[in-house]
């Protein structure tokens, strides 16, 4: 018995020994897909945990971080330091942050902004922050991008806006004295790529989180609200009222977005269709990306064109203002009578409670300005 016991180890070990060693972690540096057997060699940069706002935990799933691009603290600095790196546009003057400002909730607050050529853009930038929770991963008013990632691609390279080449842009990095430097650090490798420069800022605007406002503390108990804010609470609440958390949730819903698109009665006939453009449905032209009610002080203007200057005009719109269309939303119930008529005190209290949502401590976080 003990002889035929020996003869399996001997096999065993043998059989072992005859597979390719290496590091088996994807998630690692020097991930080798060939490899059967971890020899314990795996890289890694310095993991990074998300501060998660209490409420988030309470109401929400944990956030979207992928397998490939795990939060590393070398990641998150070199994204910081690629969202305002103006060598990412053709001739050296413009960064993400110049049309995404972290004094305005890193959104722009010109209605169009304008490109590196002077252009404008068609749209108003949106707002980055709370991104790791866009649970359908569609991004931009139009949806057009599938993952943070993915969003990082296209300013760079778009006419209108920074107006470079991918292999422009990366040269300009790799010839740089600090970056080859940084990109080892945060991915184990010093030769850069548009994918790692993405997956950098990418990791960064995962790190965007704002759930710090008057209403967060209201809810954790640690505030009251004035008569006027819980009275604009109740309004949006109410579907006899603003019926406003259909598409911008309450509170279980701390992102204030559903993060899907609609026709919210804008215009008749749709010279920018929106989603319908980039998916082709004929059912979903004129239909756009709720935002956040997060941050409206420092977001102005509103909607996808910018169309609206002030929240009351916003306001205005969704109480006297609905144009209907052959694609309106359903939940715009009150289309026949041109908007859910509030009274002129009804809509002071909306706009009290819709800025209770403000997070002034997100636009002066340290950890997210120009390094």
């Amino acid at each position: 018995m003990k002889k035929y016991f020996f003869l399996y180890l001997i096999v065993f070990f043998s059989i072992i020994s005859c597979k390719k060693k290496g590091c088996t972690d994807p998630a690692s540096y020097n991930y080798d897909e060939n490899a059967q057997v971890n020899d314990g060699s795996c890289e890694y940069a310095t993991p990074y945990d998300l501060e998660i706002p209490p409420l988030f935990s309470q109401y929400l799933p944990n956030p979207i971080i992928p397998n490939n691009n795990p939060l590393t603290i070398e990641g998150i600095q070199l994204g910081r330091k690629l969202f305002y790196e103006p060598m990412l546009s053709g001739n050296n003057t413009q960064s993400c942050s110049d049309c995404h400002s972290p004094s305005s909730a890193f959104t722009d607050t010109n209605q169009f902004s304008i490109g590196i050529d002077g252009n404008f853009g068609g749209r108003n930038s949106m707002p980055i922050f709370n991104v790791a929770w866009n649970f359908n991963e569609n991004f931009f008013w139009d949806g057009r991008a599938s993952s943070v990632e993915d969003q990082a691609f296209g300013p760079v390279v778009n006419p209108i806006e920074m107006h470079e080449t991918w292999p422009n842009a990366v040269n300009k990095l790799q010839n740089d004295n600090e970056y080859p430097d940084l990109f080892k650090a945060a991915f184990g490798t010093d030769i850069i790529d548009s994918v790692l420069v993405s997956k950098a800022i990418a990791q960064f605007e995962r790190t965007l989180i704002s759930g710090n406002s008057k209403f967060d503390k209201f809810l954790n108990n640690q505030i009251s609200l004035t008569p006027s804010e819980i009275s604009g609470y109740n309004i949006f609440m109410d579907e006899n009222g603003g019926d406003c958390f259909h598409c911008h949730g309450d509170p279980t819903n701390p992102l204030w977005t559903d993060n899907e698109f609609h026709n919210n009665g804008l215009d008749a006939l749709f010279s920018d269709q929106g989603l319908g453009d980039i998916n082709g449905n004929s059912n979903d032209i004129g239909k756009f990306k709720t935002p956040s009610l997060r941050n409206l002080v420092f977001t102005a203007p509103y909607m996808h064109d910018g169309r609206f200057a002030t929240l009351d005009e916003v306001i205005t719109h969704y109480s006297i203002g609905l144009v209907n269309s052959s694609t309106i939303d359903p939940l715009m119930k009150n289309i026949s009578q041109g908007g859910a008529q509030l009274s002129p005190q009804e809509m002071i209290d909306l706009k009290a409670f819709l800025l209770t949502l403000t997070d002034s401590t997100f636009i002066t976080n340290p950890n997210f300005i120009e390094p």
